[in-house]
């Protein structure tokens, strides 16, 4: 899904805040799909090149879009050390202590904040956000918010500036 149609997707959320309908898009799939090797990762100890061709045969990863999901996953496990430096500032413990889950989804959203400029800040949060109320505790989503706000603030400033002067 190329960016206009991601905005114009979080734009046309109903009252719920839920996208109307029930099919997800190629790239939120491919968020779910990477969330998922990466748990797969840290609490398995799974390999990328097994979680790549166990994802690759999970009901539903031909909806995913495949090249942007290898990029999270092989990104995320490449730059693995640097995205826990960069996160850790803003968190409240230390990044082992954090839930699988919610860790995880921080290290793909630091990847994407990092990795996909072209992708609004608030995109790439607000999907984070979605996966931790997806698959996260019950205040998740709040904790990933609050750290990703935080990371965005120091990779992106100019767009968050700006975006805080729109509002």
């Amino acid at each position: 899904m190329s960016e206009n149609n991601e905005k114009g997707a979080a734009k046309h959320k109903g009252a719920s805040g839920k996208s109307a309908g029930t099919s997800k898009s190629p790239r939120r799939r491919a968020r779910e799909f990477a969330l998922q090797g990466l748990y797969q990762w840290r609490v398995g100890g799974a390999d990328e090149a097994a979680i790549e061709a166990h994802l690759q045969d999970v009901a539903g990863f031909d909806k995913a879009d495949r090249n942007f999901f290898l990029g999270l996953l092989r990104g995320s496990l490449k730059l693995q050390e640097p995205l826990r430096e960069a996160l850790q500032p803003y968190l409240d413990r230390k990044f082992d202590e954090l839930s699988p889950i919610e860790a995880c989804i921080l290290m793909v959203g630091a990847y994407e904040l990092q990795a996909h400029p072209e992708t609004p800040y608030r995109v790439v949060i607000n999907e984070a956000i979605e996966l931790a109320k997806s698959y996260g505790g019950t205040d998740g989503h709040k904790y990933v918010n609050g750290v990703l706000d935080k990371l965005a603030a120091k990779l992106r400033p100019v767009e968050v500036e700006a975006r805080q002067r729109g509002k």
